[in-house]
């Protein structure tokens, strides 16, 4: 299980709001929505990684303190850039390095030892990227997300919103990631959704989908997908030899107590979900898992594993 730590103003440029958050809100992910994922994980015995915004923890003294006691208590902190850039792989070597070197001192500096995981903002990779990360010792990648579905759904909300003048802040990745393989694989230096890469290389751990129909097995489909189709993926998802679920701060947020601005609310389903709803679907997938017999680990074991 991993989380993927985005603040509150990622999603405002996702949704092209005007202006930054409302200060209660700025800080909700790591100050409200986290301290809820420690209890979650620490009641059901799982160790996650957290996929960690390196300005953030320059930003946020409590926010840094809370992730520093998650990785004491034996939680990963991992690398999802320093700024989380939605057109990461678009910047340039340069930048790319520096977004990568950058989070990799401050998440250090918090959890008392170097991050070996990275997952890109947007789900976008790039063999330049890939070769960057190799060079630094990462042991692994987990941007790969081979959904048709949440591809297609992404490219006609783009497109809604430029026909009413609104342009997003994500980036619509390359359609190639929809041939990516389903399991962990090394990436060729060449294509990041090609396997082939050297057996020492980095290994690209992909988010879960549906084998057949490539439906996305993440926190978002598991908090708005009907009861049926969402116990149906994650059955599907178990049957494979890893389950890499991947959610976001943000699939524990309470709306209301949270402070959450109602034009955010607006434009995201999962917001307009009570937190005891939400909760509830992922402590039924912790269960459906291990009733299937399933272990649970980070990333980084998973990688160390492969």
């Amino acid at each position: 299980m991993s989380v993927d730590l985005d603040a509150i103003a990622c999603y405002y440029r996702i949704h092209a709001l005007p202006g930054a958050p409302p200060e209660p809100a700025r800080f909700a992910i790591l100050r409200r929505c986290l301290p809820r994922f420690a209890e979650l994980f620490a009641r059901h015995g799982v160790r996650a990684t957290f996929f960690v915004v390196g300005a953030d923890l320059e930003d946020d003294a409590e926010g840094r303190a809370a992730l520093a006691a998650l990785a004491r208590a034996g939680h990963e902190l991992a690398s999802h850039t320093h700024t989380h850039p939605y057109d990461f792989i678009r910047l340039g070597a340069g930048a790319i390095a520096e977004e990568i070197d950058r989070a990799h001192a401050a998440i250090a500096a918090c959890a008392g030892t170097p991050p070996v995981g990275f997952r890109a903002p947007g789900y976008d990779i790039s063999a330049e990227a890939i070769e960057a990360l190799q060079a630094r010792g990462y042991r692994y990648d987990s941007s790969v997300f081979p959904s048709a579905a949440y591809y297609g759904a992404k490219a006609v909300v783009m497109g809604a919103m430029r026909l009413i003048g609104r342009k997003s802040g994500s980036v619509l990745g390359r359609p190639a990631v929809l041939r990516a393989p389903l399991g962990p694989y090394r990436p060729s230096l060449t294509d990041p959704y090609r396997a082939g890469g050297a057996a020492d290389g980095i290994l690209e751990i992909p988010i879960a989908v549906t084998r057949r129909a490539r439906l996305p097995v993440i926190g978002t489909s598991l908090i708005v997908a009907p009861a049926i189709l969402r116990r149906w993926m994650v059955a599907t998802a178990l049957r494979e030899p890893l389950f890499n679920l991947e959610l976001h701060g943000i699939d524990l947020c309470d709306a209301a107590a949270d402070d959450i601005p109602p034009e955010l609310v607006a434009r995201q389903p999962d917001l307009r979900r009570p937190l005891a709803h939400k909760l509830a679907a992922i402590e039924e997938t912790i269960a459906a898992a291990r009733a299937a017999g399933a272990q649970f680990a980070t990333l980084a074991e998973a990688a160390a594993r492969a």
